[in-house]
Formats: structure tokens, sequence, C-alpha cells
């Protein structure tokens, strides 16, 4: 989908837009005409985002937010509104692991960090974006999930905290779904496997990289713009009807 107006008109939130994968969905929505709320604890890397989408000749705004903390997102939801009086979509992108950690040795500081920054920071936003989506009978939520939360992978260990959160996000998004259908919204999730992202190339060596991608029948991993395209059909109106979902972007690798 490339017709650059496919969301015109729309307002959205992404959070986590500072970069990697939340920071290539805020430029495909902007590029599509959506008005961007850049969010992100890190006010400079939203405010580098909005200048290079403006630079592009697309319409963002930064939104410095914590978003594991309830009253910053329910102030960030606060201003959006007051600003357009409407949400049209939320993508919850933020979220992230530091190492991954034999299960004896992860703390309870640990645990608990990676839980909050990954699936209570969506369930904050989404109760937020929620309350304005349902006056409006109209809404798109779209979380950021990942193969981790799906199933293990032999090729890619990946954190226990961040894989748990990442299934219960999945979780959270059916149950949602069922809650605020009648209302006129949809609730799905993209599951990127590896992506290319900036923190994942710190984090693996070159090595690991060429070991997973060799283990997906396409052969390479997901790009940042990959999960953007397919956050992209979620959020318009092709998807109207699609809510509930786990949309995989993974180049065919077999999960279940």
């Amino acid at each position: 989908m490339d017709g650059r107006s496919a969301l015109l008109d729309h307002v959205a939130i992404v959070t986590g837009a500072g970069q990697g994968i939340g920071e290539a969905i805020a430029h495909t929505f902007a590029r599509e005409g959506a008005a961007v709320g850049v969010a992100d604890v890190n006010a400079d890397e939203a405010r580098r985002v909005v200048i290079s989408i403006e630079e592009n000749g697309g319409k963002a705004f930064a939104l410095e937010a914590d978003v594991t903390k309830s009253n910053q997102v329910d102030a960030m939801a606060s201003d959006v509104v007051s600003r357009f009086g409407r949400i049209d979509i939320l993508v919850n992108g933020a979220g992230g692991w530091r190492e991954i950690q034999p299960v004896c040795d992860i703390t309870n500081d640990e645990w608990n960090r990676l839980i909050s920054l990954n699936l209570t920071s969506a369930f904050y936003c989404s109760r937020a974006a929620a309350r304005t989506m349902i006056e409006q009978k109209s809404g798109r939520i779209i979380s950021i999930t990942s193969n981790a939360g799906i199933a293990p992978s032999p090729f890619a260990p990946s954190s226990l905290p961040y894989s748990a959160a990442k299934a219960g996000l999945i979780g959270m998004t059916k149950l949602l779904a069922r809650d605020l259908g009648p209302h006129g919204i949809t609730v799905n999730c993209v599951a990127p496997g590896t992506t290319l992202t900036p923190r994942v190339r710190k984090a693996r060596d070159a090595e690991s990289l060429k070991r997973i991608a060799a283990s997906v029948p396409m052969r390479r991993l997901v790009e940042p713009q990959d999960a953007a395209e397919a956050t992209l059909y979620l959020a318009s109106k092709e998807a109207r009807y699609v809510t509930g979902v786990t949309l995989k972007v993974n180049g065919g690798k077999l999960i279940s």
C-alpha cells in the first residue's frame, strides 16, 4: 500500500517512535497523510523524527511521555484530543529488552521493568485512547508484539520477561477486540521476527544474525519498513473488518 493518502486526515499516536520500528511506522503513516504524534520518552529523538517527517512533507508533532506511567499517558492522550479533537489510530510500539539472562539471574526489578515497558504500557495507552475512540465510535489500536511472544526460537534466544510480556500483549489484544468491537474499534497485533533495528544490531553479533536469517524461508531478517507496512494495512480502511488477529511478519518462518 503506497497510495500516499490511505490515512488522510487521520490522527495517530505512535509510541516508541523515536527509533526502530516505531520510527518507521511514524514515517509511513505521515507518508499516507496522517498527522502523527511521535511519542517517546526521549524528547530529542522524538523531535528528530518529527523534523525528518516534516522535511519529507508530512505532518507530525512530538509527544514526550514515559508510557510506563499512567498519568503521563493520560496527559499525552488529552494533549492530542485538545489539539485535534480525536484519536483515530494508536500504535503501541514502545518496548524492548537489554540482555538475555538465565531465569535464575532475572531480578524482580528486571522482570517488573520489562513487563511494565512491553505490556503495562500498552494497557495504559489503549485505555486512554479507547476513552476517546468509544465516543467517536471508531478507531484502530495496533500493538507491536513479537514472534518471541508466540513461540521460542532455537535460533534466537529471547529475554524471558520480554517474551512473557509479548505473549500477554497478544492475549490482551484478543480481549480488547471483543470488548471494543461493538464501538467500531478494531484491535490487532503485528508480530515481527528478528528485526534489523539499531537495538538488535547492537545486541546480536553478525554471525548470530546470519544464523537467524538462514532459518527464514525468505533468507533475510525483517526490516523496520516491513513491519511498518503491515501496521499500515491494519490501520487502513481495507482492514475495517479485521480485528483480534496477530499478523506475523517473519518471511514465512513457521511458528505456532
